[in-house]
């Protein structure tokens, strides 16, 4: 054991994902809320108000309700540190959700109890389920008329192919929703609406068969007992080497706007969470409590404060002690850093940081030094793997309106290229710029924040291009070659990765046939790295 053990054991970090709509925002602000790390929650909904949400900073996040951009948050409770990743719902912003999902140790799943399991859902688990990462699930807004849990369950299961454990059953919904039963502790806590408790004062009745439930709740209390001594029987029981393998998943339920159900959630993800564990390099396995830094670029967010253009680069600490002013060696280009303002978030509000650990969430403010999957160590050439960027499915070409501010276009579309909000390529026979994305509203929200945060009004036109790949070749010559004959399709990513354009997958598989050396991809990691298997299989 080592002296940083007792460190990365307190250490608790995982995201919370789900199909947009769900609740995860307003979940993630109640966990910041029980846990004491924010003392008021704003709600996502009230956009007119100058209170939103606390995980939701970007302007067009707060003119339409919902977010864009994933988002960390560092507390405490019980002892442990926790680092909660909020990630974006949309599925146009899946890329940075992937991104994210790389950096945690655990996820935390919202399910609408209306609407059950939804695509957006299927897709982020899939990548959960790649890299087993162990997931608890709370089905949120049991205060509204929705699915029976028993259907519920037998959904999940399906649909998302691992075995549902209850750890609380609800006794009723909507209007005769009373509260839910505490199967482990033997309890129900009773449920009164409002936004302002934190449930310090919420009413406790001790025992499954209390006499006072028939009294109080009726039929509804009847409908519950008989759906618990039926999952009682029927589910398997918590096995804590499934959980952590990604084969089965604890179960919650509540209403995260009504602060009901939340606390066992917390909870459980104290008890129930790994903390930080070994993580694969090229070179070797990193363990988290050896006594070098190292650390992985998951995520780039630009103008976080509008006031200084800054670029914070999200490192995930993978092992050692990070200290303020250490000396840090950028892997990829070998540069050093001495980074003295790095910061711990709460969304927006940062603090200046004087030590990590692994799992932490460090921010460093940097122009353009770090870029996404760079390694960070104390000397040791590493690099971390699985940090994944897909081909666009969607491309656009921008021109700046005023050609004087051409340098600011090419500037802003540069730094949101390095945040991977979308994908910048510079074609090799052009001077337009193209963009590449996963899905429309990620032009819409690259337009408006050209125009916000850099000044400048673009003009976003559809392009001819339909399908992108990557290229490589084991011969450099061959690889030039093919370059120099198709430069009317080829262009260069903000890596500087080479990419085929074509207008229909037929030219594709003519292109391929006709140059049996090259490699194409539909997916790469990070500078260089690259791989063809898509996460969809």
């Amino acid at each position: 054991m080592s002296d940083l053990t007792p460190q990365v054991r307190r250490r608790r970090t995982f995201a919370i994902i789900s199909h947009p709509d769900a609740g995860k925002t307003t979940l993630t602000e109640k966990l910041l809320l029980f846990s004491g790390a924010i003392q008021i929650a704003g709600s996502v909904k009230a956009r007119k108000a100058s209170r939103h949400a606390t995980s939701d900073w970007m302007e067009i996040e707060k003119q339409r309700g919902i977010s864009v951009a994933s988002s960390v948050m560092q507390m405490e409770y019980r002892d442990c540190v926790i680092n909660l990743l909020d990630t974006p719902g949309h599925q146009d912003f899946s890329e940075d959700t992937y991104r994210v999902l790389t950096a945690v140790d655990a996820a935390l799943m919202v399910i609408d109890a209306a609407n059950g399991v939804e695509p957006q859902t299927r897709r982020l688990l899939q990548v959960c389920r790649a890299r087993n990462t162990p997931i608890l699930t709370f089905v949120n807004k049991m205060d509204r008329e929705v699915q029976e849990p028993l259907a519920l369950m037998d959904e999940i299961e399906r649909e998302l192919g691992m075995s549902v454990v209850p750890f609380t059953w609800p006794v009723g919904m909507g209007k005769a929703f009373h509260g839910v039963m505490d199967l482990r502790a033997e309890q129900m806590r009773v449920f009164m609406p409002g936004e302002d408790r934190k449930g310090q004062d919420d009413e406790i009745l001790l025992g499954l068969d209390n006499p006072l439930y028939a009294q109080r709740f009726g039929s509804e209390y009847q409908h519950a007992k008989h759906d618990i001594e039926l999952v009682r029987e029927a589910a398997p029981a918590f096995d804590e080497e499934q959980f952590l393998a990604g084969h089965q998943t604890p179960m919650f339920f509540g209403s995260a706007i009504n602060n009901f159900g939340v606390r066992e959630v917390l909870d459980a993800l104290v008890d129930l969470a790994p903390s930080p564990g070994p993580r694969p390099a090229i070179q070797r396995e990193i363990q988290p409590d050896e006594a070098k830094f190292s650390g992985v670029v998951f995520k780039i967010q630009a103008n976080m404060d509008p006031a200084h253009r800054d670029r914070i680069a999200f490192v995930r600490v993978a092992s050692g002690h990070f200290e303020r002013g250490m000396r840090l060696k950028v892997v990829r280009s070998g540069k050093e850093l001495r980074p003295n303002t790095v910061v711990s978030f709460l969304s927006q509000r940062r603090e200046l940081l004087d030590e990590a650990f692994a799992g932490d969430i460090i921010g460093i403010p940097n122009h353009g030094v770090l870029q996404l999957g760079d390694t960070l160590t104390e000397g040791e050439s590493l690099q971390f793997t699985g940090l994944p960027f897909f081909a666009p499915e969607m491309f656009r070409t921008v021109e700046v309106a005023d050609p004087l501010r051409s340098k600011q276009l090419r500037a802003g579309l540069t730094q949101l290229g390095e945040e991977g909000a979308i994908q910048v390529f510079r074609p090799v026979a052009s001077s337009m710029l193209l963009l590449g994305a996963v899905g429309q509203l990620q032009f819409e929200v690259v337009a408006h924040r050209l125009e916000h945060e850099y000044g400048v009004k673009a003009r976003v036109q559809p392009s001819r291009f339909q399908v992108a790949r990557w290229v490589t070749c084991d011969d450099a010559n061959e690889l030039k070659r093919f370059i120099d004959g198709n430069s009317h399709r080829v262009a260069y990513d903000a890596v500087d990765a080479p990419t085929v354009l074509v207008e229909y997958a037929p030219e594709l598989r003519a292109i391929e046939s006709n140059w049996p050396k090259i490699k194409f991809h539909a997916l790469r990691e990070h500078a260089g790295l690259v791989f063809q298997k898509h996460l969809d299989g």
